[in-house]
């Protein structure tokens, strides 16, 4: 499937990869939709920072994906959805596991339902490489077991199990898109990379943080933009789920230590016991096989680990960037 001129929507488009995704759909020649959480002070999140010729080409809509009937409103008239709307801070979830649930699993069945009744061509339903907790192997394929280690990766695991059942019940043409850990400009600060960059950027010469030791799979976020409309696009993806990931791992101390080394040299890292999740629910390892995914679409990534992190930190280095965050808070 070409998305040249399709009717595409975006859920959750004012949050990071959804935002991007946008601009990146419409360099493809669709005709975006753009569903952005309802607010009272009418803003649409990172939708806000983009150009006014990129703004002037998408059809923003506000809404919440826990409404069924504006979601249903939301689909209609538009042939492909990428499902991106959820709540993901990890540590937010262990304090308010009732609106993980609303949203990523009840959200996410609604999305589902709108696309079965509306008859729509394609939708792609974003999972996460939380679903599979700290690897009992590695590199990870798409047969590894789930594991709910956190409320957030619980609500996930339900999610991708509704979208398969929505696909062998009723034929919905569905695909699991699965990034593991993507990273970039417009990233929300209660994420590693933004939290490391945010103290650097605003003179801190320690740097706190929760364990150093796990690892994950960084993808930047122009190389997982570039996934989700490949496998729109791939009819053999449909009815699957399929890992998106570099296939190489990092640990989060060692993370930091890149990103002190190209910003303050002189910084050092401070063990923040508040940033550190409980025992059982920390995610050791993670690093993805995208074996599949190179199979049915060709996709790699195409941005280094060194260029990506460049990337970001001259996004962060920007002031009117740097002020949209509060660095002297931990965000959950």
């Amino acid at each position: 499937m070409d998305l040249a001129g399709k009717r595409v929507l975006v859920t959750g488009a004012d949050g990071f990869i959804g935002s991007h995704l946008c601009e990146a759909l419409l360099e493809a020649g669709a005709q975006v939709r753009a569903l952005a959480l309802y607010n009272s002070f009418g803003t649409w999140g990172w939708l806000d920072s983009l150009s006014p010729q990129t703004l002037v080409a998408l059809e923003v809509v506000s809404g919440d994906v826990r409404d069924p009937y504006g979601v249903r409103s939301a689909v209609r008239g538009v042939e492909v959805v990428f499902h991106l709307a959820a709540l993901i801070a990890i540590p937010y979830s262990y304090q308010a596991p009732d609106s993980y649930v609303a949203t990523n699993v009840q959200g996410t069945l609604n999305v589902l339902q709108a696309a079965r009744d509306l008859g729509v061509e394609r939708l792609v339903v974003t999972s996460t490489s939380e679903v599979f907790g700290t690897a009992r192997y590695v590199p990870i394929d798409e047969a590894h077991p789930r594991q709910g280690q956190s409320p957030y990766s619980a609500t996930k695991i339900a999610a991708d199990a509704l979208a398969e059942s929505f696909h062998r019940s009723f034929a919905t043409p569905v695909t699991v898109a699965r990034p593991f850990n993507t990273y970039g400009p417009r990233q929300s600060a209660r994420a590693v990379i933004p939290t490391i960059i945010g103290q650097l950027a605003a003179g801190r010469h320690e740097i706190h943080l929760g364990a150093q030791r796990p690892t994950r799979d960084l993808t930047f976020v122009a190389d997982t933009c570039a996934g989700f409309i490949a496998l729109a696009g791939c009819d053999a993806a449909v009815g699957r789920d399929v890992n998106m990931g570099s296939g190489h791992e990092i640990s989060i101390g060692d993370l930091a230590r890149r990103l002190i080394a190209l910003v303050d040299a002189q910084a050092r890292i401070v063990c923040d016991d508040e940033r550190l999740r409980p025992a059982g629910s920390e995610v050791d390892r993670l690093l993805a096989d995208s074996t599949l995914m190179a199979k049915l679409t060709g996709w790699r990534p195409a941005v280094s680990l060194d260029e990506g992190l460049a990337r970001t930190v001259a996004w962060f280095s920007e002031p009117a960037n740097l002020s949209r965050y509060k660095v002297d808070l931990y965000n959950v």
